[in-house]
């Protein structure tokens, strides 16, 4: 069975994973910085581009504001990187190939389309403080207004 979904003032669970262009982060890249760690379905698909979108033109804002900004899915490095480059995105995105993350984080869930059941992400934001405590759970989130409401808490942090 899986590890409980972590809950607001829960330490946020570690995490290394392989970002695009190669290298492994982790939370602990960033102590003392808050940390936007958003989870995606699928590269490239309309939702998932519009919000990466997102996140890359508030990303100045969200530098102002202390924060980093972490996307994560199952698709592959190399998939990050070709996402990256077609829509010039500018947020770190994390390869969880294994879907070890997802589960840690609770996302990795039943979904259903045309009567047919599957596991996958659910689209869901954790803004991660400064001394790595969840202050904030966005869950099934919708794409259109998100970004800015992750930048408001972030700036109120």
């Amino acid at each position: 069975m899986s590890n409980p979904t972590p809950e607001i003032d829960d330490p946020a669970p570690a995490i290394s994973l392989p970002r695009d262009g190669g290298d492994t982060v982790s939370l602990a890249d960033y102590a003392g910085q808050t940390i936007v760690l958003y989870f995606y379905p699928r590269d490239d698909t309309p939702g998932c581009t519009k919000e990466a979108i997102g996140f890359t033109e508030q990303a100045a804002e969200f530098a102002a504001a202390g924060a980093v900004v972490l996307g994560v899915s199952k698709d592959s490095v190399k998939k990050h990187d070709k996402f990256r480059d077609k829509h010039n995105l500018g947020v770190v995105l994390l390869s969880d190939e294994n879907s070890d993350t997802c589960e840690r984080y609770g996302v990795w869930v039943e979904k259903s389309m045309y009567g047919k059941t599957y596991m996958g992400i659910e689209r869901a934001t954790f803004l991660i403080d400064g001394a790595g405590k969840i202050t904030q759970i966005w869950r099934k989130v919708k794409v259109p207004g998100h970004v800015d409401a992750v930048l408001a808490a972030a700036r109120a942090l």
